[in-house]
């Protein structure tokens, strides 16, 4: 082995690993911030859902507290995007959880109405996807080169395992307190976040000056960023996969209960897909460099769906939970694409692309599970799961030609 390629691989080796990006002391106080938010938005969503059902003993009331989280999305990543670029990040961080916070203070307001419980959960909808969009902007700044890539990856290990952990606590919260004192606990949280992000994060200047109305701008720099082939490929196949991977997620209940699995068989198979996707982008991220995420990140996103479509073979429970897990597994495609997706967009607009991406994925995932849900209606949930998958290759194959077609070439910066 020659002297210059052994030192490519220690470097390489040296690169992989969380350890460098723990490292870093703004990152943490950033990442423990997230935890607390994140969890917060958790138990509000459940909090919010026992309060309604309690008052009103509606079941399609309490189903519309769940649909307000993900309805604002795509309006709030059209327009208010232009906000993550034209203030300072951290302003904009501590002025969502300050906004959130004050929201579900409110709703734990015992004469609160419900129209305006309502309208607090969806105001909370609207500032989570500028929320995310200005934290994953700021990351680049604060995690220079390979470093970016991973510490996204943990911000998505931590949402993923929130879903599960958070529910699991917020179930076991209502037994020990009322939905109100839930709420109040929320608040803490989200003060908690802002707390630790005023405190532990540099106030840098904003990347671009502000021109024009903000809606306006925010409208225009979505439709220019749509105009740059390489963003709009990277877009799509952010949005992609997902948008079929909610499919088993919807139709859980009814395999579960077709598999005569029960509560604890339901439990798995909703969990399957989620620990594999925390599970591969942990190994991804401590055991491959840079260059190795990105050359696997096409593959694993076209064969990302391919175990669902092995759901044609009816297989049994256990079965079902490892062929999801393996499709979680596929998911650390995503380490690879952060870091094209940041050298694609000009740091100027980084902040209203990823809120536009994080946007359209969470828009994604909810037409893919009504969808799918729509579906399961009028076929055996294998079916759908099966059809999911087939479908969903087919799609994310046509937008990874599309990806592979549009390499750089150039600086990045020749973007809008």
């Amino acid at each position: 082995m020659s002297a210059p390629t052994a030192s490519r691989r220690n470097r390489t080796r040296a690169e992989a690993g969380y350890g460098p990006v723990f490292a870093n002391k703004e990152f943490r106080a950033i990442f423990a911030a997230h935890v607390l938010s994140g969890l917060g938005g958790v138990f509000a969503e459940v909090s919010l859902a026992a309060l309604v059902f309690r008052r009103t003993g509606s079941a399609l009331l309490t189903a519309l507290v769940f649909a307000l989280g993900l309805l604002p999305y795509a309006l709030s990543g059209i327009l208010l995007s232009g906000i993550a670029d034209r203030y300072p990040a951290r302003r904009v961080l501590v002025a969502c959880d300050l906004l959130s916070a004050a929201c579900v203070l409110a709703m734990a307001v015992p004469v609160t109405p419900l129209a305006l419980l309502f309208a607090l959960r969806f105001a909370v909808s609207m500032m989570s996807p500028l929320f995310t969009g200005t934290r994953a902007a700021s990351l680049a700044s604060i995690l220079p080169g390979d470093a970016y890539a991973l510490g996204r990856s943990l911000v998505r290990i931590v949402s993923q395992s929130s879903q599960i952990i958070g529910y699991g606590l917020g179930g076991l919260v209502l037994v020990w307190m009322s939905p109100r004192t839930a709420l109040y606990v929320t608040v803490c949280t989200f003060l908690g976040s802002a707390l630790l992000i005023r405190m532990g994060a540099r106030d840098r200047p904003a990347p671009a000056s502000g021109h024009g109305g903000m809606m306006r701008d925010s409208i225009t720099s979505a439709r220019r960023l749509f105009a740059v082939p390489r963003i709009r490929a990277l877009l799509l196949m952010w949005w992609m996969p997902p948008m079929f991977f909610v499919v088993a997620e919807g139709t859980a209940a009814p395999f579960a209960d077709a598999a005569r699995a029960g509560s604890v068989g339901f439990g798995l198979f909703l969990a399957a897909m989620p620990a594999g996707t925390a599970v591969g982008e942990v190994l991804a991220g401590a055991l491959l460099g840079a260059a190795a995420r990105e050359h696997i990140a096409l593959p694993l996103a076209g064969a990302s769906m391919l175990p669902m479509a092995a759901f044609a073979f009816r297989p049994s429970l256990p079965l079902a939970v490892a062929l999801l897990f393996l499709t979680g597994l596929c998911a650390a495609y995503a380490l690879g694409m952060d870091q094209w997706f940041l050298q694609a967009v000009p740091e100027r607009m980084r902040g209203r692309a990823m809120s536009l991406l994080g946007a359209g994925l969470m828009t994604s995932q909810g037409a893919g599970m009504i969808a799918g849900g729509a579906v399961a209606a009028l076929a055996p949930p294998y079916a759908v799961i099966c059809g999911a998958g087939v479908a969903g290759t087919t799609c994310t194959l046509v937008v990874l030609r599309s990806v592979h077609a549009t390499r750089p070439t150039t600086a990045p910066d020749a973007a809008p």
